[in-house]
């Protein structure tokens, strides 16, 4: 906590408090890193977790109860539960015995788990949701690396990340040369085994997303974008979906304005930095963005300019553990990570005390 000095004869100084019982539900596209991202600093700051893994992908998180179980951690401390969001993330978001829920997922599911929480017994929520995030291509970047950063944030994962650059802004006397180069490296990606130490891309996480990136692909096509590479599925079987880059994409057209969760590149030109700035933040999503120019005067002012939790320079999904990570509007509430992800699991105290008086 602080010290805080206030008028009078009085000592007040501020303590951290655990929360109490916490409720966490994390997604599949992450199962280990946002199982570390939420149980870290729950635990660190005193508290017990419930913790509701996604039904995708509930191995890897009842692996490591088995783990907190051999290392000997109290009974009730760590408590792992399978199951679908409707039944046991809506009764954990519901439940008058949960003090917090920390949720990361869908836009849609947090509005659902915010009003759960709301009309039960107000408990806090931490919320990292979904995103459109804005990568912009300033033309004094330097091209080998802006070609090969911007293919890294939007393919890293199969798509499948809620940060991805996935609206890649590239300033119009550099545009050509950006796609030309963005084309040729999508199509040399290597989409296969993924347990094959060269394959760059593995298939998609269901049917269900696979169908739904196909579908956005469809619709980027029939809405007048130009689709220069990909556009269908990579094999025969599996849910392998070929790397895809669209050229000519508008603001307007879905596949600019909806998170597709998937290999789907759409680039966009523009002229002027101003210009760039309100298109950038003409969404109801500001999770992250980032700059690539080797003027840092634009850079400082696009990074300020831009609504956005996170802003890289001349990099993208750089992340550390001390640094915190959350989003503007749409794209969540709260931080996680750093010094900030750890006061999301506390409540402050305030204590003042009377200092009696000196006896002369």
């Amino acid at each position: 906590g602080k010290t805080i000095p206030i008028d009078g004869d009085f000592f007040s100084y501020t303590r951290h408090e655990p929360v109490g019982v916490c409720g966490q539900i994390i997604p599949w596209n992450f199962p280990l890193l946002m199982q570390a991202w939420k149980l870290g600093p729950a635990l660190a700051t005193g508290n017990v977790v419930v913790m509701k893994v996604a039904e995708q992908t509930p191995l890897t998180a009842l692996y490591v109860a088995n783990l907190i179980k051999e290392a000997g951690f109290p009974p009730g401390v760590v408590n792992i539960v399978p199951g679908f969001g409707p039944t046991a993330g809506a009764a954990i978001a519901s439940h008058e015995g949960v003090d917090k829920v920390a949720f990361t997922g869908s836009t849609e599911v947090g509005h659902l788990i915010q009003v759960a929480a709301g009309s039960s017994n107000l408990k806090r929520v931490t919320l990292e949701l979904g995103g459109k995030s804005p990568n912009i291509i300033m033309s004094d970047a330097d091209m080998d690396w802006a070609v090969e950063q911007a293919h890294f944030a939007l393919f890293f994962n199969q798509g499948q990340c809620c940060c991805a650059g996935s609206r890649t802004f590239v300033q119009e006397n550099v545009y050509d040369e950006f796609v030309e180069r963005s084309v040729a490296r999508a199509k040399s990606r290597v989409v296969g085994n993924p347990f094959d130490s060269r394959t760059e891309q593995g298939p998609q996480v269901d049917e269900t997303q696979f169908k739904k990136i196909l579908g956005y692909i469809k619709s980027g096509q029939q809405e007048g974008a130009k689709l220069l590479c990909g556009g269908g599925a990579a094999a025969d079987r599996g849910y392998f979906i070929q790397p895809t880059v669209f050229g000519d994409v508008k603001d307007g057209m879905t596949i600019a304005k909806e998170e597709i969760f998937g290999p789907v590149m759409q680039i966009l030109k523009f002229k002027t930095i101003e210009e760039v700035v309100g298109r950038a933040n003409d969404s109801k999503y500001g999770l992250a963005a980032a700059v690539f120019t080797k003027d840092l005067d634009k850079a400082n002012y696009l990074s300020q300019a831009l609504q956005a939790g996170t802003v890289w320079i001349n990099c993208y999904d750089v992340f550390g553990a001390q640094s915190p990570f959350g989003g503007y509007k749409m794209s969540g509430s709260g931080r996680e990570l750093g010094e900030y992800g750890l006061q999301a699991y506390t409540e402050v105290k305030t204590v003042t005390v009377k200092v009696p008086q000196k006896n002369s």
